[in-house]
């Protein structure tokens, strides 16, 4: 089958004039469809008709009827409309929009500070953060990237690279230490408010199965904000209090760290080809979040 060049097809406006009025059997409301006057469409129709040189359409009385040669016609031109349509679709969807998901800590105390670096680098990418604690599930959620806290092996279809252990520090207001010591042992943190978690690491690190008094809270986030109001102290991962403390908002008061598990992870689907935003953000959270690598900017 010998294929036109591009510049002897018909024109596009001819075309869809066809397409609809073949669907439509009608001029008027193919000419409702499209927003224009009966009497373009029927001329654009027949301009096209004239450049195939053959009929399309038999103009009865009441409507149109398709010849054999235009119901053929009519197929093939639906189809490519088709696929034109699904190509402008995928374009409409966007595939500069990235979907990440964190836990809400992660979200409040590392991503939202830096979101300004990333549009300042990638101002055409939507970045799009789902913040909670439940394990996304990335073809239901329709997540790109993740951030996992696990100790656990992943299937063979994501992949996953480390960001952080999770080296907890205790930490606490300037408000609340004397300032001539600033440096105490386990035994001595008895004399401040104890701030909690959902996490629960105080009886672990301080050896106690008795219940221990102070605020309780439901997300990290929210422990750091009181320990930062000078409400107690907090035993937090370092990672989302080294800028508090690099900046003298909070003091480490224990100087010794302690390593749990699960560390955190870096996730997203194995793909043939994954998109051009997709793998900019996931090189950038590499860079701005993985261990030894933290932007203090």
């Amino acid at each position: 089958m010998m294929i036109l060049p591009r510049r002897k097809l018909p024109a596009l406006n001819s075309l869809r004039a066809f397409e609809v009025s073949g669907r439509c059997l009608s001029f008027r409301r193919a000419a409702e469809e499209l927003g224009v006057t009966q009497g373009a469409v029927a001329q654009q129709v027949r301009a096209l008709e004239e450049h195939l040189g053959i009929a399309l359409f038999e103009r009865l009385p009441r409507g149109l009827a398709l010849t054999p040669k235009g119901i053929m016609y009519l197929a093939d031109i639906s189809r490519a409309f088709d696929i034109m349509s699904e190509a402008t679709s995928h374009m409409v969807e966007r595939s500069d929009v990235v979907t990440i998901s964190v836990t809400p800590t992660f979200a409040a105390k590392l991503l939202i500070p830096r979101l300004g670096e990333l549009n300042a680098l990638f101002p055409e990418i939507e970045l799009r953060t789902l913040a909670t604690e439940t394990l996304s599930n990335f073809d239901v959620d329709q997540i790109d990237i993740a951030v996992r806290v696990t100790g656990e092996s992943f299937p063979s279809n994501l992949q996953a690279e480390p960001l952080f252990h999770q080296e907890l520090v205790i930490v606490a207001s300037p408000l609340l230490i004397d300032k001539t010591q600033t440096s105490y042992t386990i035994e001595e943190l008895q004399q401040f408010p104890l701030l909690h978690d959902s996490h629960n690491n105080w009886p672990l690190i301080l050896k106690s199965k008795e219940k221990l008094s102070g605020a309780k809270f439901n997300q990290t986030s929210l422990a750091i904000d009181a320990a930062l109001a000078g409400q107690g102290v907090a035993l937090v991962c370092r990672s989302f209090v080294a800028k508090d403390i690099e900046l003298g908002r909070l003091i480490q008061i224990v100087e010794e760290p302690f390593f749990i598990e699960p560390d955190y992870f870096l996730v997203k689907k194995k793909t043939a080809k994954a998109s051009t935003a997709v793998e900019a953000v996931w090189q950038w959270c590499l860079r701005e979040f993985a261990s030894g690598t933290q932007s203090s900017k």
